[in-house]
């Protein structure tokens, strides 16, 4: 509150908790303070610039930087920096969410984007990126061969590393193998991604498109963290809801065969698994380390079904294409 007072003249209305953030309200528009102490200027600016394209795009649910009384985006408060994103606050009515052609059009906005995205680029990367976390991961399993681990948690997780090493490394070389037997359209194209987008990610009494969600990647990205999302939400309902996801998704644009198993590759990495564990090691709250344990547990108790779902992909996905999947599923 005291930030936007001193240093942008704002004075709110009231405070509102709204998709996890405490916001703020000024007559009809929200107002968000997000802490980037720590965070590259170039990764800000390429924050800024996507959020600017989109908005002259007429994007009207996305957040924008807000000036302060200086004119600059940043902030120092008490040795912390912060930046100011603004949204028109316009409760949702409760229509049918149609989530796929709504990601469709932000892929179609995305892609028009002509500035140069350096940081924030992921385009390719995933190979790298996987295998990078791959080994850090296995220098921590390492370390229980010296010594045998003592906490419930560090136990499962000695225990089911090898199995979700060997899926990582599939999903690797699925990646690898897509892109020496297929060729990208041009509706390949990077474009403006999420971090991990999620079924819920959308929904709520205000829709916010937030730039610190984003990165820059292939539209595949999105859709499969959305379906993995979904099949983790309600697996037993998972194929309408995918494949009408997906149907009002190609009713804007298209999915080739390149993106298809690029999809498939990001399912088959176990990125859920990887989280948590990275997750558990890195919070200090015994609560949460408690709720990650129990989600570990479920992820192993579950891998059969998981598997049986990439097994059978392609059919739940209703894809007409003949396309790989992994022979030992």
């Amino acid at each position: 509150m005291e930030i936007l007072e001193k240093y942008f003249g704002i004075n709110p209305d009231r405070s509102i908790h709204l998709n996890g953030k405490e916001r703020f309200l000024a007559g009809d528009v929200l107002y968000t303070i997000v802490p980037v102490t720590h965070m590259e200027q170039k990764v800000l600016i390429e924050r800024y610039e996507m959020s600017e394209h989109l908005a002259t795009l007429r994007d009207r649910k996305v957040s924008r930087f807000t000036a302060a009384k200086d004119h600059k985006f940043l902030v120092t408060h008490e040795d912390h920096d912060y930046v100011l994103l603004r949204n028109e606050f316009r409760p949702q009515s409760r229509r049918i969410q149609k989530t796929g052609r709504k990601l469709a059009r932000f892929h179609e906005r995305g892609k028009r984007l002509q500035a140069e995205i350096e940081a924030l680029n992921r385009i390719g990367q995933w190979k790298s990126l996987w295998s990078m976390r791959v080994d850090q991961m296995e220098q921590a399993w390492s370390a229980f061969i010296q010594e045998p681990p003592r906490e419930e948690f560090e136990r499962l997780f000695f225990e089911s590393f090898p199995y979700f090493m060997g899926l990582a490394e599939n999903a690797i070389q699925y990646v690898t193998d897509t892109e020496l037997d297929e060729k990208p359209y041009h509706w390949d194209q990077a474009t403006i991604c999420h971090e991990r987008f999620s079924s819920g990610l959308w929904e709520g009494a205000q829709e916010i498109r937030d730039p610190f969600e984003w990165v820059y990647d292939h539209p595949s990205r999105d859709i499969a963290e959305w379906t993995r999302s979904q099949y983790f939400k309600s697996r037993r309902a998972l194929r309408p809801e995918l494949q009408t996801f997906l149907y009002e998704y190609e009713s804007i644009a298209p999915i080739s065969p390149f993106g298809w198993r690029l999809v498939y590759a990001r399912l088959l990495f176990p990125l859920h698994y990887f989280v948590t564990v990275e997750e558990y090691y890195q919070s200090n709250s015994q609560s949460r380390q408690k709720w990650l344990e129990e989600n570990m547990k479920r992820y192993l108790r579950d891998t059969s079904d998981y598997e049986r779902f990439l097994r059978s992909f392609y059919q739940l996905a209703d894809v007409k294409l003949h396309l790989p999947a992994v022979e030992w599923l």
